[in-house]
């Protein structure tokens, strides 16, 4: 006999009613590749990242999520031209008045990317595979829109051997003696891009098609789950403090029915292109510390640490992130990207 469940636990992690179902970034502002695709191929170089995020440590069953990004333009520019960013001039800030001064839009030009994440709580795990083509357009002498999608599949299991419903309830043997399920969805995401030296703004959606998540065996029945839609509406500035320092503030908006609009503030400060600092702070949830370093024009990464201001933090000792950056084909020999910071 089919057993028909409805789990907190999806609810909390995939359902509609307690918390996004998309993974929290807190190193977004990095690769913002990850949240809108219509970033593939800003730069004139394949930007591949690597990310590792240990949520809310010390919490039994805390989100784990660890991912792999490559995008690049689909042709190189044969416009072979150094820029700002890309000379080296001692004593001189190639983030400084020479990057306004020499700033041009971008080339008409296509990017692609691959985006491979594993996302595990609790006894749910997701893994998700996406391809994604943009197209990168000038519409001013210094500005640039770009759009994007990305088309792949999820693949979201549950372990049932690992249901735990407290004292006093126990889990059916048909259920806990099902192993794995497995339920395979296809998933697009899209988003717009607009773009210069002094701002950005992107607009993103993913999970754009609502589906009904079940998970079945011949043993166990698992429903009343539902994928649902992630918006996200980012913004950023860059002020020129003075010729060697950068300050670049940001927020995002994110909103996934029926929940509240969540608010992302983020300031990060960068001495010409080779340190930076920064800070962010999420509404209602906490606030986070950041810091990174270019070590070459091949490689550079980053690190931040989170503490939740919910009542979480009575057992969670903080939230791990860290990133890894690698530049490859980086003609111009770019320490940090012109079009994302």
């Amino acid at each position: 006999m089919k057993l028909k469940l409805t789990l907190i636990f999806i609810t909390y992690s995939f359902g509609t009613l307690l918390a996004q179902q998309q993974p929290h970034y807190t190193q977004y502002v990095l690769n913002n590749f990850i949240i809108n695709p219509a970033v593939a191929g800003i730069e004139n170089y394949w930007d591949v990242k690597v990310s590792h995020r240990h949520q809310w440590v010390g919490l039994d069953g805390a989100p784990v999520t660890t991912y792999l990004t490559i995008q690049g333009p689909l042709k190189k520019s044969d416009y072979q031209r150094p820029v700002a960013t890309s000379v080296r001039t001692p004593g001189e800030n190639p983030r400084g008045t020479a990057y306004w001064n020499n700033y041009g839009a971008t080339d008409p030009h296509a990017g692609v990317g691959l985006t491979i994440l594993n996302d595990r709580t609790g006894p749910l795990n997701r893994f998700a595979a996406y391809a994604t083509y943009a197209y990168h357009l000038p519409i001013a002498p210094k500005t640039s829109l770009s759009a994007g999608i990305s088309v792949g599949i999820q693949n979201m299991s549950l372990n049932t051997s690992k249901l735990d419903f407290g004292s006093g309830n126990p889990v059916d043997p048909a259920v806990a003696g099902s192993g794995y399920l497995n339920t395979v969805k296809p998933d697009i995401n899209a988003g717009l891009w607009l773009y210069s030296a002094d701002y950005f703004i992107g607009l993103a959606a993913q999970q754009i098609v609502p589906t009904k998540l079940t998970y079945a065996s011949s043993q166990v029945k698992v429903q009343d789950g539902r994928l649902i839609p992630h918006l996200f509406l980012t913004a950023g500035y860059r002020f020129m403090i003075d010729e060697d320092v950068t300050f670049l503030p940001s927020a995002m908006l994110k909103y996934v029915t029926p929940l509240p609009i969540g608010v992302d503030i983020n300031a990060k400060f960068q001495f010409r292109d080779f340190i930076w600092a920064g800070g962010s702070y999420r509404y209602k949830d906490g606030f986070a510390a950041m810091l990174g370093v270019n070590v070459s024009q091949t490689f550079n990464f980053g690190y931040s640490y989170d503490i939740t201001t919910s009542r979480l933090n009575t057992i969670s000792k903080g939230t791990h992130e860290i990133m890894l950056g690698f530049l490859i084909g980086n003609n111009y020999e770019d320490w940090c990207p012109r079009n994302l910071w």
